[in-house]
């Protein structure tokens, strides 16, 4: 699934997705921020709202629908090609639930990843 992201929306993910890569080189945690908490490490982007949390190497990316409905699978995929275009699926873990998606993967994973692409 493909998701339609906003200008706004793209400026949001590349602040977010900035700020995610900052945290991880500086050896920062990146702590999960509580429902409607204002963060630094989550947006939105269409319909879904999506959260980073990670320490020492594994980073969680936690996804929902705004509106508190079923949000699937692959609703969940596209919103993490939208924020990591550049990141192999295969290096990614779903796991997958009924009103939210968490994908888990690397720190060195999403670095290797987003330097490769520049």
């Amino acid at each position: 699934m493909r998701v339609q992201a906003s200008p706004e929306d793209i400026a949001v993910r590349d602040a977010v997705m900035s700020a995610v890569l900052a945290a991880i080189r500086a050896g920062e945690v990146i702590r999960l921020p509580s429902p409607g908490e204002v963060s630094r490490f989550a947006g939105s982007v269409g319909e879904f709202r999506y959260r980073f949390e990670g320490e020492e190497d594994l980073l969680h990316l936690s996804i929902e629908r705004d509106d508190g409905g079923v949000c699937s699978p692959e609703s969940g995929l596209g919103v993490a090609h939208f924020l990591m275009p550049d990141l192999p699926a295969g290096l990614t873990w779903l796991k997958p639930g009924e009103f939210s998606q968490h994908l888990y993967f690397g720190h060195d994973d999403l670095l290797r990843a987003v330097e490769s692409a520049r």
